[in-house]
């Protein structure tokens, strides 16, 4: 017969487990903060570029707009004026539908992560 396997065995094994088990935590944690950091990044570097990228659009536009209106004044300065709104007011609604769409899209946030756990679990019920 077997001898029963001796409770300094079972107790190095619980160790290893639990050492293990605290291990892959702090790895999955330590991917959650980094994955938590670039997408801080990228969006601080997305709302700099983009607002300047709005400033710069709107003062070239708006003295595009001026400009034409000016040099129609005598002429066409009703229709020169009909046509910008017109114009910035649908590039507007264009950009909030576009806006509308990227919001209902949602994000990737932490999919590595919840791509580690998931074969972490999947590893674990196996």
């Amino acid at each position: 017969m077997a001898a029963p396997p001796r409770p300094e065995r079972a107790a190095v094994s619980l160790k290893g487990l639990i050492s293990s088990l605290i291990e892959i935590i702090h790895v999955r944690l330590e991917l959650l903060t980094v994955e938590a950091r670039d997408e801080a990044l990228r969006l601080t570097e997305l709302l700099v570029y983009g607002a300047l990228a709005v400033a710069f659009l709107t003062f070239g536009i708006a003295f595009l707009a001026v400009l034409l209106t000016v040099l129609l004044w005598d002429s066409h300065r009703l229709l020169v004026l009909t046509l910008f709104s017109t114009l910035f007011i649908t590039l507007g609604g264009i950009a909030a539908v576009i806006a509308r769409a990227r919001i209902a899209e949602g994000t990737r946030l932490f999919a590595s992560t919840l791509d580690e756990l998931r074969r972490d679990r999947d590893m674990l019920d196996s």
